[in-house]
């Protein structure tokens, strides 16, 4: 049985009717053909005429830390890296930061809606950090992402587990820089800092076998 804003969201936005199947993602490691009995914009119920091994969820675990950024740009980050398997997300304000607040509820429902898009066993949580170096203090393994690093990110794929770092569109200041642990380089070309995130992701994933 589905409800709440799962139902409203079938019922409405999807115009599902009894007698359609859906797939629903079991948090076991299933995708479930459901055929629909009942349909409300409260409730949904069906049951389960197939099931099959379902898991999506990378082995390793990237975390995109991302200077906090316009609301358009950032929540493109959110949705596109949670669907690509993004494990987690930390905002932080940089120096050249141009978003700022914190906006934790409307990240975390952009966070689920493309995670039911992406058909995923899990939602990556959101938080919020002051500064660059509130992440880098704070998690195991950071990786700067910096265009003049030494080192291509393609190039690194120990540790499993890793925080990518992602500048705002102006650019780490020369204190930020100084900061960093470890840096690697997506390339030569000057890349949105949205862009960043996404190709950031993908290449440490690939890097991983993931």
């Amino acid at each position: 049985m589905i409800e709440g804003g799962d139902a409203r969201h079938l019922a409405g936005s999807l115009r599902a009717r009894p007698g359609e199947s859906i797939e629903v993602v079991d948090p076991d490691g299933l995708l479930l053909d459901v055929l629909l009995d009942e349909v409300s914009s409260t409730r949904v119920e069906g049951h389960v005429v197939a099931e099959r091994a379902h898991q999506p969820e990378p082995g390793s675990r990237i975390t995109i830390a991302i200077a906090n950024l316009p609301a358009q740009a950032l929540e493109h980050v959110l949705s596109r890296c949670t669907e690509a398997g993004a494990h987690a997300f930390v905002v932080f304000n940089a120096d050249r930061s141009v978003g700022r607040g914190q906006k934790l509820g409307r990240w975390a429902t952009i966070c689920r809606e493309a995670a039911m898009l992406a058909g995923r066993l899990r939602v990556p949580e959101v938080s919020a950090a002051s500064s660059v170096e509130a992440v880098i203090g704070a998690v195991a393994t950071p990786v700067l992402l910096s265009r003049e690093a030494p080192r291509r990110l393609a190039e690194v794929s120990e540790p499993r587990d890793v925080t990518l770092l992602i500048g705002p569109e102006g650019g780490w200041t020369e204190r930020e820089l100084e900061l960093a642990t470890e840096t690697a380089t997506l390339g030569p070309r000057n890349l949105r800092a949205d862009t960043a995130a996404v190709v950031g992701l993908a290449v440490a994933l690939a890097a991983r076998g993931d």
